[in-house]
Formats: structure tokens, sequence, C-alpha cells
């Protein structure tokens, strides 16, 4: 029976099926299969894999310790942007890949444009390969930029041989980085699939994978998203590299955060902080002060949440509005914060502090563009939300944290004594902490919280004007 020369592969997840469908079985996106032709690869290629794993089974045995020595000696590449080096765990690994993925016109090119001229200026090669800008486009980024007399090598160029023969035969270049941008614009002659479909994707990124890890290069993939906020193509990319950097805010907005969501050699979810400006991406060396905003006057539906980023701590301001909803289903807007995490503090909210407050619009914002995930920042919600539904501010000077629970009890948390350093030296003087939990190394009055409802009785007994004291 022939063998089909065809198959259809969802662009989504990569499952792959014998016939087209309006709605992939896998992951259940709809049209999102297409058709690429099947490759049988050149005569004899079977039987030379086949030969390499019988020579592999027979072969000499490796010096794990002899690695591992070599290795240690391999130090990291720092590029002069500290917060760029802070995410990647204290600079580029050598032999390494990294995958960079955010929304268009964020700032992923001129990010890595300026990494790559970092290093130019230390003395080290870098090349700059776009599958999408001419190269005198590129050197128009780089004037814009201020950046037209760094050293910096660029490539315009989709094919994918062409781009590794040139790296692999070419002994003067010995590159320390090289950018691809984008992966998904990179095409294998080798496959029927047109470019940007899950097996050009996946082929074209274990190729530079493979040539990362032999020649000592670091390699930089930019990855586009999908309307979800993840990296278009198989996952299987994210597996393959070594690092997955996502770079986010809003297009319109100033600030940019560079954020690991995998890293094999130094902490997930570190951040570093950006401002976006004429002249390019600027560090922002204090990324609470940013977050934090104008805080001159008190007003009621704020709070100041001390959390922590990765190893860094970071204090945003969260805030609040609700309000009586004109609807029978009343509305629900969170940016910044998961919405089944605020589902679940209202329910506990209504149930175990009877305040009635899911009858209402609730309006929930995470200043500065930051997007929060660690339930440390339960209590500083609960609390902006209660202080906006009672119209009571909160004082100034108080920073909260805290994890809550179903029961309405509040749970300690993690890293306290980090959260009250960076909390004490921009200033503030009161915390609002669970109860239990304590500093020798922070001078901040301490206000310990032993049940939701605890906090919220302190919120109401301040509508006569009394401070919460320690």
């Amino acid at each position: 029976m022939a063998r089909p020369s065809e198959r259809f592969v969802c662009q989504s997840c990569g499952a792959v099926s014998a016939k087209w469908a309006g709605r992939c079985d896998a992951c259940g996106n709809w049209n999102s299969i297409s058709e690429e032709a099947l490759d049988n690869g050149p005569p004899g290629s079977v039987k030379a894999r086949s030969g390499n794993v019988s020579s592999l089974a027979t072969g000499k045995v490796i010096d794990f310790t002899q690695m591992a020595s070599t290795m240690a000696h391999k130090r990291r590449l720092a590029t002069g942007i500290g917060e760029f080096d802070r995410v990647c765990g204290g600079g580029l690994v050598p032999s390494s890949a990294l995958l960079v993925g955010g929304d268009p016109g964020i700032g992923k090119s001129t990010l890595l444009l300026q990494v790559c001229a970092a290093l130019g200026d230390r003395g080290r090669s870098t090349i700059y390969v776009s599958g999408e800008e001419a190269i005198e486009q590129l050197q128009m980024r780089a004037a814009r930029l201020e950046l037209a007399t760094t050293n910096v090598l660029l490539a315009a160029e989709t094919n994918l041989r062409d781009i590794l023969a040139s790296l692999e035969t070419s002994s003067n270049l010995k590159p320390a980085l090289v950018v691809i941008d984008s992966i998904q614009t990179m095409w294998s002659d080798v496959l029927g699939a047109a470019p940007g479909t899950v097996s050009q994707v996946r082929s074209c990124a274990y190729d530079l994978v493979r040539y990362a890890k032999k020649s000592g290069t670091s390699i930089v993939l930019i990855g586009h998203v999908t309307k979800d906020g993840q990296i278009a193509g198989p996952r299987v990319v994210e597996h393959m590299v070594d690092t997955v950097l996502y770079f986010e805010g809003e297009r319109g907005g100033r600030y940019r955060i560079l954020r690991a969501v995998k890293n094999r050699f130094g902490p997930a979810n570190e951040i570093g902080v950006f401002d976006m400006g004429d002249a390019g991406l600027k560090e922002v060396l204090n990324p609470s002060e940013l977050f934090l905003g104008n805080r001159g006057r008190e007003v009621s539906g704020a709070a100041v949440f001390a959390g922590v980023e990765g190893s860094r701590p970071v204090l945003v301001e969260i805030q609040a509005l609700v309000g009586p909803s004109p609807l029978g289903t009343p509305r629900r807007a969170v940016v910044g914060w998961d919405t089944n995490r605020l589902a679940m503090i209202l329910a506990v909210l209504d149930t175990r502090c009877g305040l009635g407050i899911s009858a209402n619009d609730v309006y929930l914002n995470v200043a500065g563009g930051l997007k929060i995930s660690e339930p440390a920042a339960d209590l500083a919600v609960a609390a902006a939300l209660v202080s906006s539904l009672m119209d009571v501010p909160l004082p100034q000077d108080t920073v909260i944290f805290g994890e809550i629970s179903l029961s309405g009890a509040v749970r300690s948390v993690g890293q306290m004594d980090t959260r009250l350093k960076e909390a004490e030296k921009l200033g503030f003087s009161h915390a609002i902490v669970p109860s239990g939990q304590s500093s020798r190394q922070s001078s901040l009055t301490l206000k310990q919280v032993d049940l939701l409802k605890d906090l919220v009785s302190q919120l109401d007994a301040r509508r006569g004007g009394p401070t919460l004291e320690g």
C-alpha cells in the first residue's frame, strides 16, 4: 500500500492527524490544522541513523569527571546590561540556548540588539540574524538607538542551511552570541512545510540548539506569541532550550518587564525592569519606586503589597474599585492578577466576613503593569477590596502581605525579612503580616492578623479616624 505523501498538523499543539478537521482533538483549537508534506528523508538516512546507534552502544566509556571539570572553567558571559544578566542568572552561559517571547512591538528586537551591542563594546563577537528586516532597516534601528558605531555583525537570511554553514565554516567568526529574529521565519529546505509551521519551527530550533551545544556559542531565539500570550509553535521548543524569557508590558506604556519562566542555570520567575524611551530600553534599578507610583495622599482602595519576584523584593500598589452593579451579573475586571484567585477572595469575604461584596462590580489593577502570581498577595488584595467597599483609606506607611485560606485564616509566607527590608528602605514604618511571623532584622512595627475578619474589623474601626497601630 502506498505511503501517504501529506499529513495534517495542528499549528497550535503539533498533533498529527490523517485527515483535515475544523477542530483539533488534542488541544481543542478551531481552524488550526493545516496540510504539510511528509518528509521521507534522503535515501539511506534510516540506515545511517541505525549505524550511529550501533557504534554508540559499542563505543568507549565517557569520562564524566573530566567533562564536569571542563565545564567548571566556563564562566558566565556578562553583557553589561544588569537587568538582563539578572534574569539570565548572572549572565549568558556558553553553549546555552534562550527563547525570548513577547507581544508584537513590545521591544524584543530592541532589547536583543542592545544586548549584542553591549557585548560588542566588551570586545565580544556577536551576530544578529533577522528574518523579518533587511540589513538597511537594522542599521536604521541601530542608528536610532545610538548603536551605529558598535561592533555587531548583521545578516538578513531565513534559510537555516545557509546560516549554519556560514557560522560553521567561517573560522574567523566564532561568535559569543547569535540572535535569531525570529524562529518562526526560519525554514529548513529538507522539509516541505511552509515557514512558521510546527514542523519547521521544531526542526529549525533543534538544529540551532545543537549548534549551540557543539560550538560553545550562546543562541537567543526570538519567538512570536499567540493571542493567549503563549509562544507560538510546538511546546517542545520550550523544552529544547535552556532558558525561556517573556517580555511583558503594555505596548503604549513606558515600562517593560523581562521575566524568566524557565532557567536551567538560574532562578525561575526572576524579573528585570526596563524603561522604553526614544533611545531604546534603559534599566530601572529600583522597580519598587516605579510600581508604587505617586502616593501623595491617602485614597481608598489602594494597598501596598510587599512581594518577591525570583530573588528580588518588589513593592507594588494594588488598586481596587468596588461599586454597585446595575446588571444582573456583576462585572469582574482584573489586570495583573489571577481572576480565579479574585473569585476565591470575594467568596471568603462574603462567607467568613459577611460583607456581601460579590453583588458589586469589582475592578482590580496591579500598578505599573506587573503580573503577580504568588499567593502572598491575597491579604493585600482583600485589604484593597474592603478599603474600597467601606471607602476607608489604608495608612500610607503600611505594607501588607499574607496568604488567605478558604477558612478565612491568614497563613504565613516565606522570605519575610526580605520583604520587610525593602519596605523599610523605601520609608514604610508599619506592616500587616500573618500571625506568628516576626522579624529581628527589621525595625517596622508589625500588626499580626490571624483571621481575615480581624483585618476587616480594623478597617471598620478606621471609619472614625483611628490609625492601625502595631
